[in-house]
């Protein structure tokens, strides 16, 4: 691959064009297999309940939740993560817990799934870009993590960042992005019982390409916001700075809520498509969860604050 990062490429590439897309998709859709669509050995999980948050939507069949990425230290095409994250290591994981907290601690995912009961949550996910899917993830909800780790009243932003090693991902030294990567939410967004960290989707851990062994699920705002295979937990007083408003920060803010009103500098938000779809469909502010985390923002201008 030549030396190319992300905002070099012209918008057709980093987003393939309609007819890549939806033909790609409903492939996958019909059960076609592509290279390295696996990671790795999936493991079942059992125990998990049903949530009544999830919506009654029909869900975005496995092979294209699997096949179409964005995982960019695995590569920026959207087939590259399932093909380049099959060997990707993800036992033993630890998480760090640090920051404005009683104590700092580490936490291994044999206990961090034992934090809280699983649930599987049915969601929307919107990517910025202009596609969306509706994935069944298996998780719990964030807070029970944040309860455990004894924030300090100083605690007014969660940070989290994710796993990186050249050696493991090559593939990043093309993004032209700072890594490890980083994101964060305000402490009532990341107290909201929608937010989770998912540990599977579809009764199986989670694959290589999708952000195992964990990762944030924040369903009403774009995918970029979820932050694959963390590896660390920070409690801060000030906003943190995330890694997509280092690198792009007047195309990306810290918000990041799906906003139909609010266009991207270089295209418009009012619709998307769904993976799998020909057609497109109206995008829904908060993408269409507004009944639940609306008053999270009330008396803040959405469009400063994008």
């Amino acid at each position: 691959m030549t030396n190319r990062n992300i905002f070099s490429l012209p918008y057709s590439e980093v987003t393939p064009k309609r007819d890549y897309l939806s033909r790609r998709a409903l492939l996958a859709a019909a059960g076609f297999s592509f290279a390295g669509l696996r990671a790795a050995a999936a493991t079942k999980l059992t125990g998990y309940r049903k949530s009544p948050f999830s919506t009654s939507e029909k869900q975005t069949p496995y092979n294209a939740i699997t096949s179409y990425n964005n995982y960019y230290e695995f590569g920026l095409d959207k087939d590259m993560p399932a093909r380049n994250a099959r060997n990707f290591k993800t036992s033993p994981w630890t998480i760090r817990i640090d920051g404005e907290v009683a104590k700092e601690k580490a936490i291994d995912f044999d206990a961090l799934v034992k934090m809280a009961p699983l649930e599987e949550r049915v969601y929307r996910l919107r990517c910025v870009e202009g596609w969306s899917m509706v994935v069944p993830w298996i998780g719990f909800p964030l807070s029970a993590l944040i309860k455990a780790a004894e924030p300090t009243s100083k605690a007014k932003y969660v940070r989290f960042e994710t796993y990186f090693n050249l050696k493991q991902m090559p593939e990043a030294r093309y993004a032209g992005m700072p890594f490890p990567y980083v994101e964060a939410l305000r402490m009532d967004e990341a107290m909201h019982p929608l937010t989770i960290l998912s540990v599977g989707l579809y009764g199986e851990t989670l694959p290589n390409q999708n952000g195992a062994p964990v990762r944030l699920v924040v369903p009403w705002k774009y995918g970029f916001k979820s932050a694959k295979s963390i590896v660390r937990i920070r409690f801060t007083e000030k906003q943190p700075a995330s890694t997509w408003m280092i690198a792009n920060g007047r195309e990306y803010g810290f918000y990041a809520n799906v906003n139909p009103e609010v266009d991207h500098p270089r295209w418009s938000q009012a619709k998307e498509r769904r993976i799998g779809e020909f057609g497109k469909r109206d995008t829904l502010k908060f993408n269409g969860y507004g009944d639940q985390v609306a008053s999270l923002y009330s008396g803040l201008d959405l469009r400063k604050n994008y």
